[in-house]
């Protein structure tokens, strides 16, 4: 019997290329396994890419990135030029019958235009709110933000979120940020960030039995992030328990790589501390396999309050123990599975990480703790469902129309010959 075509979904990522993007992947993944196809629109990351790699049919369309930001006059450059791209790419998926419904991820919170037009062709618009812009932008500012541009960034949030069908917020503080723009409460749903289960390989042993103790940080290096806390972090551990045994890795890339190379090589602390690049999902879990405790070295902002690090769920998901900043969406997240500082002073987190690394039945119990967390709440098959059942309540109509068969020609002509008789 002859069903109509699969239902489309459009996502729309600026900051990002598209097989970069953990969250995005496994929304992917997801939805292709919910039976939807799916279109991400992108920054152009490895070229010749046009398969989501490890989808089975996820389609790319990147677009190639002219300029990149680092100052508030070039990010107003690169988001112009994302936001025409992009643009150009949605309305030719729509002129190609497919953008049933888009989901926009941010940063930046420039595109309510197109949530306004889509909509206005009766198409659901979904904010996945993955950043707080306004205090990304104070704290790239030292603490000190042009006000003006600030409150002219609170203005980009609130327009992005009350155009919207829905929000899907990452922890229950954004949801609370988005009710505090007017969405109403039933049209917000939390769909935390972490891997998923399928991603994490079985445990053959306990982590961290080799000779040599790994520290690990993972995730991006920007100056929001506070890596070189955890380079001078390890500099203050090395005069309390020496120079052998342990080192710290620090795994990712962003714009700080550079700075922290240079910050190693002056501290003279190359034998103690190791880069490794950006690493994909399987490098991830090698590397965290391996790990004896984690680093979380963002400091107490009120953007850092308000989030929840990726990387602590990857760390739990692996039964790493954490030192970390003593944050609110930190410690909903890791409750007792992670060791909590003040401050983010270096000799804070040396003090912790030397608790940490002479204590094994420490350590054994956060790795529970961490590890039941993980599987009971925290993990991707937990955050799909709501994240799929936003989809299946915003596109119900068109949903039931996919599913109810045609009804076949011969099948009408049979009954009509019944009712003859």
């Amino acid at each position: 019997m002859r069903t109509a075509r699969r239902t489309h979904i459009t996502i729309l990522i600026a900051n990002l290329p598209a097989e970069r993007d953990r969250r995005v992947i496994r929304q992917c993944l997801s939805l292709e396994e919910a039976g939807f196809a799916v279109t991400v629109i992108a920054p152009r990351g490895e070229r010749g890419l046009t398969v989501l790699p490890g989808s089975r049919d996820t389609r790319l369309r990147p677009y190639p990135v002219k300029v990149y930001g680092s100052g508030i006059v070039s990010f107003a450059i690169e988001f112009g030029w994302s936001f025409l791209c992009i643009a150009f790419r949605l309305m030719g998926e729509v002129l190609a019958g497919r953008a049933h419904a888009v989901q926009v991820c941010n940063p930046p919170d420039v595109y309510f235009p197109l949530a306004l037009l889509m909509r206005a062709l009766g198409r659901p618009w979904v904010f996945d709110h993955h950043d707080l812009c306004p205090e990304v932008y104070a704290t790239r500012s030292d603490g000190n933000p042009n006000r003006f541009v600030y409150k002219m960034l609170e203005r980009l949030e609130w327009l992005t979120m009350r155009t919207a069908s829905w929000v899907t917020s990452t922890n229950q503080s954004y949801r609370d940020i988005a009710l505090r723009r007017g969405v109403r409460p039933d049209r917000v749903t939390v769909v935390r960030n972490g891997p998923s289960a399928n991603e994490i390989r079985p445990a053959t042993g306990s982590p961290g039995k080799d000779d040599l103790q790994k520290l690990v940080y993972l995730g991006v290096l920007g100056p929001q992030d506070n890596v070189r806390g955890a380079v001078l972090a390890v500099e203050e551990l090395a005069k309390l328990r020496g120079r052998t045994g342990w080192r710290l890795i620090i795994a990712g890339d962003g714009e700080e790589l550079e700075n922290l190379k240079a910050l190693v090589v002056q501290r003279q602390l190359e034998d103690i501390v190791e880069f490794t690049g950006w690493l994909g999902p399987q490098g991830v879990d090698q590397l965290l396999r391996q790990a004896t405790c984690a680093i979380q070295p963002d400091l107490p902002t009120r953007m850092n309050q308000l989030s929840t690090m990726a990387k602590t769920v990857e760390y739990l998901g692996r039964g790493v123990p954490v030192v970390a900043v003593d944050l609110l969406e930190t410690r909903r997240t890791a409750e007792e599975a992670a060791l909590y500082v003040p401050t983010g002073d270096p000799a804070e987190f040396a003090k912790a990480l030397d608790e940490l690394l002479g204590d094994e039945s420490l350590r054994a119990r956060m790795s529970k703790t961490g590890l039941a967390r993980f599987n009971e709440m925290l993990s991707w098959e937990h955050q799909a469902v709501p994240y799929l059942n936003v989809w299946r309540q915003l596109l119900s109509r068109r949903l039931a129309k996919a599913t109810v068969p045609a009804p076949r020609r011969e099948a009408a002509s049979s009954e009509s010959e019944k009712a003859k008789l």
